[in-house]
């Protein structure tokens, strides 16, 4: 029997949950399942989506999937991957594109009917690939192209098969939600009919459900998720049966613990308490420099501290789950579910944290929810908005945004070549740095060089140079743009690990950025705004300071924010006169190429 939902066959959850997330901004109901799902199962939706995803269709290992999705007379629409996967099945060629496409390009619209109707004659598109459909299947025309993708939209309208190679899910594709409710309500005919209201009470019973006549221990980093969580375990448990507690890993921002504890308390979650093992995961991380190794170590004491504060309260392990205030793009970024490129590990989803979640032993309210959606939920709770509006902040904290480096360096020649060729289209000069961040193009993970730009230059310039860069260059997943000094004329890789003065450094820079940030009333424009710590000694001094602040809406995708210049060098004036900072740098790439963090 048809129900009033759509289904999304999740190819990749980079883009698959998140399709599902926009889907429910409509108020219709979606449904994530593997690509391998029954065919009864598939007969329910109205309509099906195909999702984005890491792999290409002529690999070997590409994703299994139920091909009789094709004969069910369901309207489709293929997206990135599962474009290429439509076109592919039926009867289209896929090949390797010869220009990878990361970041916004323009559309120009062939056909308005279905799909595409009520938009411009152009419009402004997020890419994020590197195969594309070099030929269509019998029954397609081009519907919208790019100047480097032909096929960039296509339709079978006699069958309501609808491709494109571009992600309408994210928010930088300014029309995306239209182009989703143009397929969703007009295509599938879909009611409107789901709201988040629904999701709260429905949470609160599965809660109830899976924790029976146990209690929850929620470890609170203060932050938006975990707070969230904190108040939905409430309302679903009582306060009496949610413990919370705050660790002080020494990798805070300054002065985090003591205001997260008293923000809780006022709150009247007396439940609570505060434990400062600062000791332990400087010991946890010393000598570590590869950031995967880094948040697995700090993962696992956050478990260790974890079960002894447990074993201190006189709590039961038999008593209690682990509750979390994980969402879902923590899932899919550490490889979560079947088909997702692992991005980097949170430290939510260690070995020893998904070993609880297979037996059981760990409950998760918002896992299936994305940032804004918390955000909603936390209002609905009666939450304080200066709480639920609070920037995001990783639980490693500032250790994943202190790079570290065993000092051995490579030839970059090379790579400086080619990335120059390209800047001095813009007017500027290029250094390809040599430390790796981590980054994420074609939904999979990369760990590769930043390049710094010097010269004058706006922001529109910087944007197109970086965008050029990373899409040319395969070495290459971010660009910086030098802020300070003026030139660089000698740069030294340092082996340094993760040591308390290196942090107090980074700490103060940080504090200074948000204070900025706080006082000329950025703190909503700007998502997320991380400082970070390069280990690059520039001009023969100290360390190198890197400005992150982006634009986002759910932490999939986000646009690097060109912040007012004179806002920008009292930041850069007041960071440059702390002892150890030898430079600063201002971070110019989006998401994709480059993760939010840089580790």
């Amino acid at each position: 029997m048809e129900e009033n939902k759509i289904i999304v066959l999740d190819f990749g959850a980079q883009y698959g949950h998140l399709i599902a997330r926009r889907v429910r901004q409509l108020h219709v109901f979606s449904e994530i399942l593997e690509p391998t799902a029954p065919l009864e199962e598939l007969k329910k939706a109205k309509g099906i989506i195909l999702s984005g995803g890491p792999s290409s269709v002529y690999d070997k290992d590409a994703p299994a999937f139920n091909p009789e999705i094709f004969s069910l007379g369901k309207p489709i629409l293929g997206l990135c991957y599962g474009h290429q996967l439509m076109a592919q099945q039926l009867g289209g060629k896929v090949e390797k594109g010869n220009v990878r496409e990361f970041g916004t390009a323009e559309l120009e619209i062939k056909n308005k009917e279905g799909l595409l109707a009520d938009l411009g004659e152009k419009e402004t598109v997020w890419m994020s690939h590197g195969d594309k459909v070099e030929s269509l299947p019998q029954g397609f025309e081009v519907i919208g192209s790019t100047a480097d993708c032909e096929a960039a939209a296509v339709a079978d309208f006699s069958r309501n098969y609808f491709g494109l190679q571009f992600h309408p899910e994210v928010t930088h594709t300014p029309n995306g939600l239209k182009i989703l409710e143009n397929f969703v309500l007009g295509v599938c005919g879909c009611k409107q009919d789901w709201t988040i209201e629904n999701y709260i009470e429905q949470k609160c019973e599965d809660v109830r459900k899976q924790v029976g006549k146990r209690n929850v221990f929620l470890l609170a980093s203060g932050g938006v998720d975990s707070t969230v969580a904190l108040a939905l375990l409430d309302k679903a448990l009582g306060a009496k049966r949610v413990y919370a507690l705050h660790v002080d890993t020494g990798f805070m921002r300054k002065d985090e613990s003591s205001a997260v504890e008293k923000a809780l308390k006022d709150l009247g979650y007396n439940n609570f308490h505060v434990v400062n093992a600062e000791k332990e995961f400087f010991e946890a991380v010393k000598g570590l420099v590869e950031p995967e190794e880094k948040r697995k170590a700090i993962g696992e004491k956050f478990i260790e501290i974890q079960n002894r504060e447990l074993r201190k309260l006189n709590m039961k392990p038999e008593d209690w789950l682990l509750g979390q205030g994980t969402i879902y793009p923590d899932t899919i970024e550490t490889a979560g579910t079947k088909n997702a490129a692992r991005i980097k590990t949170h430290h939510n989803r260690v070995d020893s944290i998904k070993n609880l979640i297979e037996a059981g032993l760990v409950v998760e309210p918002l896992d299936q929810l994305y940032k804004d959606e918390v955000r909603e939920l936390g209002e609905q709770l009666g939450l304080p908005k200066e709480m639920v509006w609070r920037h995001p902040f990783p639980g490693p904290g500032l250790a994943i945004r202190c790079l570290c480096s065993d000092g051995k360096q490579d030839d970059l020649s090379a790579i400086d070549e080619k990335a120059n060729v390209i800047a001095k289209e813009f007017g500027l000069e290029a250094k390809v740095l040599p430390v790796k961040s981590v980054g994420v193009q074609g939904d999979a993970r990369t760990y590769a060089h930043p390049c710094a730009l010097i010269g004058k230059a706006n922001w529109e310039t910087l944007e197109k140079a970086s965008t050029r860069i990373t899409n040319e260059i395969r070495e290459i997943n971010r660009v910086i743009w030098l802020l300070a000094p003026e030139n660089i004329d000698s740069i030294e890789l340092i082996a340094t690990d993760l040591n308390a003065s290196r942090i107090e450094v980074l700490r103060e820079a940080d504090a200074i950025a948000m204070n900025e940030t706080q006082e000329n009333g950025m703190m909503k424009e700007i998502w997320q705004f991380p400082t970070v710590m390069m280990p690059l000694h520039v001009n023969e001094k100290g360390e190198s300071i890197v400005l992150r602040p982006v634009e986002s809406l759910e932490a999939m995708t986000a646009r690097f924010y060109p912040m007012k210049y004179e806002v920008l060098q009292k930041i850069v004036k007041k960071i440059m006169a702390l002892e150890s900072v030898s430079s600063i740098f201002y971070d110019v790439t989006h998401k994709p190429p480059a993760t939010i963090e840089w580790e």
